[in-house]
């Protein structure tokens, strides 16, 4: 197994992807955002972070192919994990979003290979909010070797 991040040909990258959603619940699909800045990078081979810096936001990898799944997923949510109950103390009126937040995840890493998002053919990259509408950032950091000499 070869040595990842040769000096000579490093490469690392960080992209800010701004969203405004929408509605209280939803998810983004950014799978082309952030294709793109991978390929903007030059990196060949390497891992891209993509981050969610807010507590009531998150990452996740999913089918992005048949919108069911999309309602699926926040139909589901939200019977686990309704907005109101009588057991929340957050003064704020969301913690179901921090708990949602906090059970898909705030990143996740995708493996670059030959210069592209190593994603399942059904696979795409969604950024789901649980207390909007907001304005939203979500980090892309790309890390790995260019294809240069």
């Amino acid at each position: 197994m070869g040595v990842l991040f040769c000096p000579a040909r490093a490469v690392r990258t960080v992209r800010t992807i701004t969203i405004r959603s929408e509605s209280r619940t939803q998810m983004v699909d950014i799978t082309e955002q952030v294709a793109s800045i991978v390929h903007e990078s030059g990196v060949k081979e390497g891992v891209c972070c993509v981050f969610v810096p807010h507590t009531t936001a998150a990452v996740t990898i999913n089918e992005n192919t048949d919108p069911s799944v999309v309602r699926d997923f926040l139909t589901q949510l939200e019977e686990l994990i309704p907005q109101i109950s009588p057991h929340y103390t957050h003064i704020e009126g969301n913690a179901d979003a921090h708990i949602k937040s906090a059970i898909v995840g705030c990143s996740v890493y995708i493996p670059i290979t030959n210069g592209r998002l190593s994603l399942g053919v059904w696979q795409g990259i969604f950024f789901c909010e649980f207390d909007g509408p907001r304005n939203r950032r979500v980090y892309v950091q790309v890390l790995g070797q260019s294809g240069a000499q």
